[in-house]
Formats: C-alpha cells, sequence, structure tokens
C-alpha cells in the first residue's frame, strides 16, 4: 500500500450567477471603468484610480465601497492606511444569462446599461491597441477578424461558442502559474451573435 498523495489541480476561480440586485449594483457607467481597471492593471486606490479615469477622488471612492458592498471588490488587507485604502477585484467567474431579465421591467434599464456598457469596454479596447506603437512580432501576432458567410441554428450557435471557449480555457494559466519570459497580458474578445436578414429594396 503505498502513502503517496496524489497532487490536487490547483483550484478554479469560483463561479458567480449575477442576480437582479448585483445587475443593478454593477451597472452604472463609473462602476463598470473602475472595476475593469481593478481587473486589468491590479489593485489601486482611489486617488490612483481618479487620475487613471479622469473623476473626482470623491466620487471614485463612493462608487468603490459600493462595488464593496455587492461583492465585486474587497479592500486589499495589510496594505495602504486608513485614509488611502488599496482595493482589488474578487477573482471569480461572473455569469450573466441575460435572458433571465429582458422581460423584468425592474431589471431592464439595469442591463441594457451594463451591455451597452460592456460593449463599449470592448470598442475601446481595440481603439486602444490599434492606436499604441507595437513591433512587428506583437503586429503580426494580434488580429481583428470577422466571418459573415455562416449560416446558423441557435443549437449551432451555441456549440461553436462552447468550443471557442473550451480553446481559450486550454491557453489559460493555471493558478499561480508563472508567465514566460516576454509574455504580455492579451485579451481575446469573442462576438457572435445573429444578424436580421434585410429584405431587397
Amino acid at each position: 500500500m503505498s502513502d503517496d498523495v496524489e497532487p490536487q489541480a490547483p483550484p478554479r476561480k469560483p463561479v458567480r450567477r449575477l442576480d437582479a440586485r448585483s445587475l443593478r449594483g454593477l451597472a452604472h457607467p463609473l462602476r463598470m471603468s473602475i472595476l475593469e481597471a481593478l481587473a486589468l492593471d491590479g489593485p489601486a486606490t482611489a486617488t490612483g484610480l481618479s487620475g487613471r479615469l479622469g473623476e473626482n477622488t470623491g466620487t471614485v471612492s463612493w462608487h468603490l465601497r459600493h462595488l464593496a458592498q455587492h461583492g465585486f471588490i474587497e479592500e486589499e488587507t495589510g496594505r495602504g492606511t486608513k485614509r488611502e485604502r488599496w482595493w482589488r477585484v474578487v477573482e471569480e467567474t461572473k455569469v450573466l444569462e441575460t435572458s433571465e431579465f429582458h422581460d423584468d421591467p425592474h431589471t431592464k434599464g439595469a442591463l441594457s446599461v451594463y451591455m451597452h456598457e460592456l460593449v463599449q469596454q470592448y470598442f475601446s479596447r481595440v481603439t486602444h491597441y490599434l492606436n499604441e506603437s507595437w513591433d512587428d512580432a506583437w503586429h503580426g501576432a494580434g488580429t481583428i477578424s470577422d466571418w459573415r458567410d455562416l449560416r446558423m441554428t441557435p443549437v449551432q450557435l451555441t456549440a461553436l461558442n462552447a468550443e471557442l471557449m473550451a480553446v481559450i480555457a486550454r491557453h489559460a494559466p493555471e493558478p499561480g502559474e508563472e508567465p514566460e519570459p516576454g509574455a504580455l497580458p492579451v485579451i481575446v474578445q469573442i462576438q457572435s451573435f445573429p444578424r436580421k436578414e434585410r429584405g431587397e429594396g
């Protein structure tokens, strides 16, 4: 009988399904910008975020507390002072089922704000990439592509998205895994949706 212990795989991020209260708490342009900044660039203070986002420090502080109340961010303990707190994103995978809120008059407005701001963030990331200076290796590695000759049923589109997500997951680092030398943060944006056909005339 062996005493060897099978090594356990590092835990994955917990999954959080956004409910109506969470959606209303997040659906604000500045709060979404704050959350994106913390997610992309790591912990920051209200002062640092206000300079980056061009907003008043007091306003940013208020929205930081609001995000914390809804569990999207948390204070980084052991860092900062009572007057200058550091905030970080709660590590979790957020899942939003938009179909759950389309017909709810109490959340329809929040859903609209959230989706609009989310698409605006996607657009801004691509614009920043195009406006920045990169060497030939990184220019050749990036891509902005689209395919317009696909025709699918809802079941087929769902299957396509699942396959794309699985490919991304295979390239995602394990928790605690060190990146290779020269590696930079990479954003992959997947946008797949049906288009209503327009008739002639």
